[in-house]
């Protein structure tokens, strides 16, 4: 048995004014009780005092006795009990009190000033209905009926803690007939394991004086010896008027049901608690291994003791092929495992990223393939076969101590992704159906941010791919000009970055450097777009401006989207480069001595904007100077302007002249610092001989 009660010091025993013979039978009977704080606010109320004014504890608890009880008494009379009743040593009288229905009825209260063991003040009432008391001094044998009729369990002891007198409410709640328990001591005919703690309660009450109200009891009587049950039982020591001890009274009340709706109760606010915390935390990025993570990390430790995250390779393949094969086997790729700090399984589970194909019979396998959570309350033994690939893996479980499995599958979109496995090991009460409901409901709202993540990583796998394959194929027979370039996708979404290097007629070359706004596979399909539809113009032999015209006319035709561009002829052999923009970025020029500056191109707009007309200008270029061509990826910086980075990128490239690869390592590896949050496109052209060109 455990429980939990507050003591009040004190003797009940004390000079009690014999006002009545209904006051004095009242002593000997098991009254109602309640305490109030130094500010009359009640702090304790006993079960009697729910049957007696019709309060539930959790409605009167902190609220004023007074105010309670005689909302509506004469003036002057609330107001003198509870000054009587502190002031001590002892008020007794009959006040007209408001029930909880409504009517009004007559009860006699004694109260009296108790301090606490901690030093507080406390005021003590006992409470009886008055006409009770009457009828009680008329008719003892009313008393007995009663003290038999009552539902509430009730019982005396006398100074050796022996049954004195139980009613029939006490009685049924043991399972043990009356006579059978009358003159025998507390405990001889129950288990020890039913009245663990009673025994001591009873004694200290004996020796002390102090009630124990609310003593909270847990466990089983021959009445009931399957199920456990939780009694709130009370006790207080009954004292004669002249102060001789007569025993212990004691009141039950079988509080099983109760407590079993304030468990459940708290169950619900974790259960919500969870999957609100849960929504905030999943999907925080569209990084699927990091969304697995996440899923896995909300489930442990408050809701289990493990938590996996396997995903169907079969979805991550592209969904081409069935997740469960023919066989009924499926493979899957564990992406997440959370263990409890501590847990013998740390250490001792599948390999995170490596793939694992599981039989039909086995628990995951059943729970994709039926599309609903498979719950083993009891997973001890053949369970953890189930579970585990193997006969070894079921022996790291079941030395582990798991002893109950909860398999949800995550379905997004109406397809299955891969399921989420909960495994509770020790001391931890196994999974039941409403833990069933919660993991159902937690994998579907897990299961759209992992799904999101899924078809992210797909997209920007395809838009990287796509990009990938369109980088510049630099011609191999240049012998006047070196070409060097760096891709960098950017760290979440790729966007819609290129460059290209073009063998023109006449020993030329065409360099190009664009950027689409947007991202994904969108942007990188029209760059791709533009790409050939420059290396057809290009060849073509058309100028740049002329070029970024028709550019443009073609960029109207490609939805809202705007793309900014630089194309620019180089001459090595002439010694001149001309360009023209569409609102990109100057270029640098670094010239043979190390000086570079920007290059200020004729102003521009965009593609796709439309109505403007497209300039070039033309500049010298001297053997062993050096073009460099970017996007804004190269530039951009958090706090700092565009300006600030153009600056910066100039004073990296400046300087004597170095193997064009080093210097695109230095440069890219200066400005993104290894992870760029946009596209980093940067091409870098060095002249070997030519003559002098135009300006």
């Amino acid at each position: 048995m455990n429980g939990g009660a507050e003591e009040i010091p004190g003797s009940m025993s004390g000079a009690m004014p014999d006002r009545s013979t209904g006051v004095a039978l009242a002593s000997l009977m098991r009254q109602a009780v309640f305490v109030q704080d130094t500010n009359g606010a009640i702090v304790l109320w006993g079960p009697e005092a729910e049957l007696l004014f019709g309060h539930r504890a959790a409605d009167a608890l902190g609220r004023d006795a007074a105010q309670l009880l005689l909302p509506d008494g004469p003036p002057g009379l609330a107001e003198g009990w509870q000054r009587g009743a502190r002031a001590g040593p002892e008020w007794a009288g009959t006040l007209p009190v408001r029930h909880a229905d409504g009517h009004t009825r007559l009860v006699e209260i004694r109260s009296r000033p108790a301090p606490t063991t901690g030093g507080e003040q406390r005021v003590i009432s006992q409470a009886a209905d008055a006409g009770t008391l009457r009828d009680l001094a008329s008719d003892l044998a009313l008393s007995t009926g009663l003290i038999n009729q009552s539902p509430v369990a009730l019982g005396l002891f006398d100074t050796e803690l022996r049954w004195r007198r139980i009613n029939p409410a006490l009685a049924r709640m043991h399972g043990v007939p009356a006579g059978e328990l009358i003159g025998k001591p507390f405990g001889a005919i129950l288990d020890e394991s039913d009245t663990s703690g009673v025994g001591a309660v009873l004694r200290r009450v004996l020796e002390s004086g102090r009630p124990v109200i609310d003593h909270r009891t847990t466990g089983r009587t021959p009445a009931d010896p399957d199920h456990d049950h939780v009694w709130s039982a009370s006790f207080y020591r009954l004292d004669e008027p002249g102060g001789r001890v007569l025993g212990v009274a004691m009141s039950a009340l079988d509080v099983t049901e109760r407590v079993r709706a304030t468990t459940e109760v708290a169950r619900a606010r974790v259960r919500l608690a969870l999957i609100a915390e849960a929504g905030t935390r999943i999907g925080t990025t569209l990084d699927l291994r990091q969304t697995a993570r996440e899923l896995a990390e909300s489930a442990v430790p408050r809701y289990a003791d493990l938590a996996a995250v396997d995903i169907l390779d079969a979805v991550l393949g592209g969904g081409a092929a069935p997740p469960v094969r023919e066989d009924g086997s499926a493979a899957f790729r564990l992406l997440a495992l959370e263990g409890t700090r501590g847990t013998p399984l740390e250490g001792r589970t599948r390999e995170i990223g490596g793939s694992v194909t599981f039989g039909p019979a086995r628990l995951i396998t059943q729970a994709v393939r039926l599309a609903r959570p498979v719950l083993l309350s009891d997973a001890r033994g053949a369970g953890l076969r189930r579970l585990a690939r193997d006969e070894t893996g079921a022996r790291v479980l079941e030395s582990a101590g798991v002893h109950s499995v909860l398999v949800t599958p995550l379905i997004a979109r109406g397809e299955v992704l891969g399921a989420l496995t909960l495994l509770r090991t020790g001391g931890s009460r196994a999974f039941d159906e409403d833990d069933r409901d919660l993991a159902a409901e937690l994998s579907a709202r897990a299961a759209i941010s992992v799904d999101n993540a899924r078809l992210y990583t797909r997209e920007r796998n395809t838009a990287l791919t796509l990009q990938r394959s369109l980088l510049p194929q630099v011609p191999e027979d240049r012998t006047d000009i070196d070409i060097a370039y760096r891709y960098r996708p950017a760290v979440s979404e790729v966007g819609g970055d290129w460059i290209d290097v073009l063998r023109l007629s006449g020993h030329r070359f065409g360099l190009v450097v664009g950027d689409v706004m947007g991202k994904g596979v969108r942007a990188a399909a029209i760059m791709g777009q533009l790409r050939s539809t420059i290396r057809a113009l290009a060849r073509m032999g058309v100028p740049p401006a002329e070029l970024l015209g028709h550019l443009d006319n073609i960029a109207e035709f490609l939805g809202d989207s705007i793309a900014t561009c630089l194309y620019a002829v180089c001459d090595p052999r002439a010694g001149w480069c001309e360009m023209a923009g569409a609102g990109h970025l100057p270029p640098v020029l670094v010239r043979p001595d190390g000086r570079g500056e920007l290059l200020q191109l004729p102003e521009a707009v965009p593609l796709g904007v439309g109505g403007v007309p497209f300039r070039s200008a033309r500049w010298a270029l001297e053997p062993g100077a050096t073009l460099a061509l970017f996007t804004d990826g190269l530039v951009e910086e958090r706090g700092h302007s565009i300006d600030e980075g153009l600056r910066a990128v100039l004073r990296l490239l400046e300087g004597p002249p170095g193997p064009l690869e080093e210097t695109c390592d230095t440069v890219l590896g200066t400005r993104t610092h290894g992870t760029p949050q946009d596209d980093v496109a940067l091409l870098l052209a060095r002249v070997h001989r030519g003559g002098a060109g135009g300006g």
